[in-house]
């Protein structure tokens, strides 16, 4: 039974489930808005929050932590100079959800996250 466990499996793996936070996370700070299900936007939402709380911090061991998890470079250095001036003087709250409906094809629930 599951009593007292946070977080959602999103039908994957440990190792998989990782790898679909990380790349969403790496998409949002890309684009700055992206659509997917309300799930994966849920479970993503603090990712975001950490890699921005990390930017703001602004050091060497901050943006080490973050290329552990974002493989590009060019991001980190997005992340680090363009967003953190951004949200300098916010304390949280760097993400918003939106809803759009159910999909087409299998009628999961469809939102917009997108940095505020």
């Amino acid at each position: 039974m599951r009593h007292q466990k946070s977080g959602r499996k999103l039908g994957a793996n440990a190792s998989h489930r990782r790898a679909i936070l990380r790349g969403l996370a790496a998409q949002i700070i890309e684009h700055g808005r992206i659509k997917t299900t309300e799930t994966k936007a849920k479970e993503v939402r603090p990712v975001i929050d950490k890699f921005i709380t990390l930017a703001k911090r602004g050091d060497v061991s901050a943006r080490r932590q973050v290329l552990g998890e974002i493989n590009n470079r060019d991001l980190v250095h997005k992340l680090f100079s363009e967003v953190a001036e951004k949200y300098a003087d916010r304390s949280g709250g760097y993400t918003r959800i939106s809803k759009l409906g159910p999909r087409q094809g299998d009628g999961a629930p469809e939102v917009f996250i997108e940095l505020v």
